[in-house]
């Protein structure tokens, strides 16, 4: 179990923001200024135990005519007009593409994140389950779960800058990396915040 007063209290707090999230950005990142009208967009970090140690659950996209096509990515998506609030834009898309009840307590957020070639403003939230839960991803948006623990992504061996081919453009960009999985772009910048709280944990 994690201790969830201490990770609402330090959610709750001043956060490590643009700083932590600029370390994993790509090469090509543009300003974190974003335009007059942003989509709304939320995605969850969700957290919880597995063979004893801390894990969080990934998607890999399908492939689509898309700037986010077959990329790794937290769950989540774009705020519907029926959303009372980013967080329930966070747990829709969450129990759709994972496929699991809705039993997530959501313990804060972290620094929104402005993503250029979409035009998405991201809340990333930070959700808890006390057991691991049994995904049913959406075979029409999910290619299939990453399951990778905290662990692993804090380990500095798994951090690395790789030249990648995107859109016909080659690339410099910092990635980590979850088994063959490279996580990069928006994901990984959210992740960098996370990760610095994680480093912080008692």
């Amino acid at each position: 179990m994690i201790n969830k007063q201490w990770w609402k209290d330090i959610l709750s707090s001043p956060l490590p923001g643009e700083k932590a999230q600029q370390r994993m950005a790509p090469q090509f990142r543009e300003a974190f200024i974003h335009e007059a009208d942003p989509a709304g967009a939320a995605v969850m970090i969700l957290m919880y135990p597995a063979s004893g140690k801390l894990f969080l659950a990934l998607i890999k996209r399908n492939e689509y005519p898309g700037h986010h096509s077959a990329q790794v990515s937290f769950p989540g998506g774009m705020r519907e007009a029926a959303d009372r609030s980013l967080e329930e834009t966070a747990r829709r898309e969450t129990c759709e593409e994972l496929g699991i009840p809705d039993t997530m307590e959501i313990l804060g957020s972290l620094t929104t994140l402005y993503i250029p070639v979409s035009n998405f403003l991201v809340t990333p939230f930070v959700g808890w389950l006390d057991h691991r839960p049994r995904f049913q991803p959406d075979i029409s948006e999910v290619q299939y779960i990453i399951e990778v623990s905290v662990e692993t992504l804090k380990d500095p061996g798994n951090c690395r800058t790789e030249k990648m081919f995107r859109h016909g453009q080659q690339m410099v960009t910092p990635c980590y990396m979850a088994g063959n999985e490279r996580i990069w772009g928006a994901t990984a910048m959210i992740l960098s915040e996370y990760l610095e709280l994680v480093s912080k944990m008692p």
